[in-house]
């Protein structure tokens, strides 16, 4: 049975007899077939949650380098005001602007190495279940 999370993905999901009913059979085959079924919602519900978190991430990447492109036309603008007038009032300003620039350049890179760490943690585990699963499937 598949539901509908608030974000709008899919999530299987067992059905109230599944849920409510222990063993069908006695002996191994049927808790076996349980974690199996609850195993696979789960990775579905991990799945969407990585997926709809990777696709958060993505935006503000974009919104980062918009707002970095933005901030560099700025500063250009900025030090051209100050190579036609540079009153001591602008003057203060722009070595206030300037290092506001500094620090979200630095920031943006800290974020940018912080995603770039969580892409590869991603691509691993990504890495490591596909292989676990082939294993898996070897021994069945």
């Amino acid at each position: 049975m598949a539901e509908e999370t608030p974000e709008g993905h899919l999530v299987e999901s067992m059905s109230a007899e599944e849920e409510a009913s222990p063993n069908k059979n006695d002996g191994n085959e049927g808790t076996s077939s349980e974690e199996s079924s609850l195993g696979r919602c789960l990775s579905t519900l991990i799945s969407t949650i990585i997926q709809d978190f990777d696709n958060r991430a993505e935006h503000t990447l974009r919104s980062q380098d918009q707002l970095s492109f933005a901030l560099h036309r700025l500063t250009a603008e900025l030090d051209q005001l100050l190579d036609d007038a540079p009153l001591p009032f602008v003057m203060q300003h722009a070595a206030r602007i300037s290092g506001v620039r500094k620090r979200f350049t630095s920031l943006n890179s800290v974020l940018k190495s912080i995603q770039r760490r969580i892409d590869n943690i991603d691509r691993t585990l990504s890495a490591a279940s596909l292989q676990g699963k082939h294993v898996a499937r070897r021994g069945d």
